[in-house]
């Protein structure tokens, strides 16, 4: 699934360097616990592992990998953590721009419609195949053309790909400047072809070249992890071990980092408070994420126009904000939080909250207070759910939750006439666009359905340099095309929170990504 469903809240739904310095994003249970002491305290505490003084990551997750293969898993909120194993061509720096990874460097030709990346000598997977030019060639082919990809629809802009020994030439189907910005840990993770020659072996046995590698998967529970020697940039990674395992219910994480059973979590808003006051470090980390509510316009009642604006002005952003994101979380009514670059000022609040005009609209639409039921489907029990029904209730609108724990199916066949969804984001805004708003957008429900003048604007923004002296312009305009759709109505958006011991320094704050170059823990 090209992104991720968000339960509770968004970003547990990529990068001549990878955003050309584009992104400027503003700062933008207990039983499992005890289960899992024993096995972890062991490790020495706070920072080490059994032997040596070796400094142990103790990371513990909710988005552990359902699968390991990054052509399967890797465009979820699971790519931060797929990011432990795998390199990409590309990574994101701090102000989001695309700066080298597997690739140290690459150029366009004089059209814009073939790109070069020039791979790092000697580099070679876990497996001790060569890091080269047809690896990427087997990496872009396979999330193509494997059944089961989540990549596919990122990847359309690729027409073919030749192997040169170390230089990757990607011939485009069209000019595209937004590869290397796309290329990066959320889309494009490199496996070993030789290992990816079995993908059901490397869904839970990953062969990448990235900082760690993988020695043990208990599918769903744990995977234990080791520092790669020959990772590129070795001598940066200063952790030797780490122990990814999948996180309890949320309340307990906080008492097990106290504990030393983790030193590193993903954090629901509702524990920051407690995280703070136990004396951990609450680290926000600025992302792309934003939720919404998704309409299927080629089904009733969305087929008429005045009861999809009945709905966008019966939704109230701020509830979400106030009862879901404790102080962490804005309004947004777009793809974006506020202050990140495609995020258009002149598109803010088209829709505001009137639920009297959202009654009289269902009128003006035939309709009488309760005679639009609808089925809201989602995988999981969810707050927000419970905000959209009494929100349109308030204006006649009757919803019944229901829980499918198999939704993906009818949302991504685009089945379904009614659901929510958060994404993380790309790192290409266009592709965020695309993924949303485009005829074929895996996150568009409504597909094949695509808002006017939307098509010729997000071809313009490809077209266009990441460098160019207009191209916030070309790209904000392509949002605004976007948001004329009917399709979305997007609620809020909150950086991703993680808390940790405090003998992990501080991280690199890569919009989106979680760096481990430089990050060192004391006491080992």
């Amino acid at each position: 699934m090209p992104a991720h469903l968000i339960t509770r809240r968004p970003g547990a739904d990529r990068r001549s360097s990878r955003g050309a310095g584009r992104l400027r994003a503003a700062a933008l249970g207990t039983a499992f616990v005890a289960v899992l002491t024993p096995v972890l305290s062991a490790c020495g505490g706070d920072s080490a592992a059994s032997g040596g003084g070796s400094s142990t990551l103790k990371w513990t997750s909710s988005y552990f990998p359902t699968h390991w293969d990054p052509v399967v898993g890797g465009s979820g909120a699971q790519f931060r953590e797929l990011a432990l194993t795998y390199a990409s061509l590309t990574r994101t720096d701090e102000s989001g721009k695309a700066v080298p990874d597997l690739a140290e460097s690459w150029e366009y030709n004089d059209k814009g419609d073939e790109i070069t990346f020039h791979l790092r000598s000697g580099l070679k997977f876990s497996d001790g195949e060569p890091v080269d030019a047809a690896a990427v060639k087997a990496a872009i082919e396979r999330a193509q053309k494997q059944k089961n990809s989540a990549l596919f629809g990122d990847l359309t802009s690729i027409k073919s790909v030749d192997a040169n020994g170390l230089d990757a030439v990607l011939h485009l189907s069209q000019v595209d400047y937004q590869i290397p910005q796309l290329l990066g840990q959320r889309v494009l993770q490199i496996a070993s072809p030789k290992a990816a020659k079995n993908p059901e072996k490397l869904d839970q046995n990953p062969v990448g070249a990235g900082p760690f590698v993988v020695t043990q998967v208990i599918p769903g529970t744990k995977a234990l992890l080791k520092k790669n020697p020959d990772y590129w940039d070795a001598k940066n990674i200063h952790i030797d071990n780490v122990e990814l395992t999948s996180a309890p219910d949320a309340s307990t994480v906080v008492s097990g980092l106290q504990t030393g059973v983790y030193n590193f979590a993903d954090l629901d808003p509702s524990q920051a408070s407690a995280a703070k006051k136990a004396g951990l470090d609450v680290f926000v980390q600025p992302g792309f994420n934003a939720s919404n509510l998704s309409l299927n316009v080629n089904k009733a009642p969305f087929d008429n126009d005045k009861v999809v604006d009945a709905v966008r002005h019966a939704v109230n952003r701020k509830e979400f904000v106030d009862k879901l994101t404790f102080g962490y979380g804005e309004v947004t009514d777009q793809p974006f939080p506020k202050g990140y670059e495609a995020y258009d000022p002149e598109s803010e609040n088209a829709y505001p909250y009137d639920p009297a005009k959202s009654k009289k609209l269902l009128a003006e639409a035939g309709y009488k207070s309760g005679d639009i039921k609808l089925n809201l489907v989602i995988p999981a029990e969810d707050p927000q759910a419970e905000i959209v029904q009494s929100q349109l209730a308030k204006v006649g609108i009757k919803v019944t939750i229901k829980i499918d724990k198999n939704w993906a199916t009818p949302f991504f066949a685009k089945d379904l006439t009614f659901s929510l969804y958060g994404t993380t984001g790309r790192d290409s805004a266009a592709q965020t666009l695309t993924a949303h708003f485009g005829p074929n957008g895996p996150l568009n429900l409504s597909t094949p359905y695509e808002p006017d003048g939307f098509e010729a604007a997000i071809a313009k923004v490809r077209k266009t340099p990441l460098d160019a002296p207009d191209y916030t312009q070309v790209l904000r305009a392509a949002t605004r095309a976007g948001l004329e759709s009917k399709a979305l109505v997007f609620t809020y958006s909150q950086p991703n929170l993680i808390a940790k011991s405090k003998s992990i320094s501080d991280l690199p704050k890569n919009p989106a990504h979680i760096d481990w170059t430089g990050v060192t823990i004391s006491g080992s």
